[in-house]
Order: structure tokens, then C-alpha cells, then sequence
């Protein structure tokens, strides 16, 4: 007995240390407070439009930058984070919250697809946009991050 719990603790730690370091960021839905913390906090606000639960570049993007320890760690110290999303049916929204989210979708003319990232000052002039996925990880979005934060 002693050797089975000896055995899967050790499995589970191994599997533990194979899985990626998540990191769980805090997506606001609310532009408007999303843009006052960030004039406060003198940060960046990436906004991603996306449709979370069925695009698949969305989901990717996601997956590949936005769940990484490393942009977690870089999003405390210059970024809010806004989320602008537009699920399929399946998702549940708040009719309020859809509305939000299409009058965000219509002033930041995000209509070319999914996901587009729109990244204000902290007094809200629009400084970059990315339509579609941007490879190369966190690397990649951070230093276009920092890029554009000089600005």
C-alpha cells in the first residue's frame, strides 16, 4: 500500500511539472472602469474582441499568450485587460452586456475579424491594432507591447 501512494505521488508530480504554467488573469468586461484604472495606474489597455467558445484563432491566441505565467507576470505591472466577446449561442451573455459589447465592437470599428486586439493609452488614444493571431508567444506580444508603450 505504502508503495502505490509512494508511486502516485510521484507520477503526480511529474505530471504536474509537464503541465504549462497558467496564469489567471483578470479580464474586465467594463471599458469604462477598465480605461479610469488605467489612467490611474498609468497602464496600457488591451482590449481583445473575440469570440471566445468558437473562433479558433481566438481560442489559440488564448492558449499560447494570454494563459502564460509570462504574461500574466507582464500584465500586473502595464496592462487592464478588457474583454469584448462575442460567443456563439451556447454562451450566455446579459442582454446589457451584449449591448456594450456590440456599441465597443462598433467605436473601435473591430468588424474584420476575430480576434482583434485594440491597445489604448492610459488617456484611451487607440496606439495599436492587431487583426487576426500574432505568432511567437508571449515574447512576441510583449515586446510589441513595450514597443508601443513608448509611444
Amino acid at each position: 500500500m505504502k508503495r502505490l501512494l509512494l508511486t502516485s505521488m510521484v507520477i503526480a508530480g511529474f505530471l504536474a511539472t509537464q503541465l504549462p504554467a497558467r496564469a489567471e488573469l483578470s479580464w474586465s468586461t467594463d471599458a469604462t472602469a477598465a480605461l479610469a484604472q488605467a489612467k490611474k495606474e498609468k497602464k496600457l489597455v488591451v482590449m481583445n474582441f473575440t469570440g471566445s467558445d468558437w473562433c479558433g484563432w481566438c481560442i489559440k491566441l488564448k492558449k499560447e499568450v494570454f494563459d502564460t505565467s509570462e504574461f500574466g507576470t507582464y500584465t500586473k505591472d502595464n496592462l487592464v485587460l478588457v474583454e469584448v466577446d462575442f460567443p456563439s449561442a451556447k454562451k450566455q451573455q446579459s442582454a446589457e452586456l451584449k449591448k456594450a459589447n456590440e456599441s465597443l465592437k462598433k467605436k473601435y470599428d473591430a468588424n474584420e475579424g476575430f480576434p482583434t486586439i485594440v491597445v489604448l493609452n492610459s488617456d484611451g488614444k487607440e496606439i495599436w491594432r492587431k487583426v487576426g493571431y500574432m505568432p511567437g508567444g508571449p515574447k512576441a506580444w510583449i515586446a510589441k507591447l513595450d514597443e508601443v508603450k513608448k509611444k
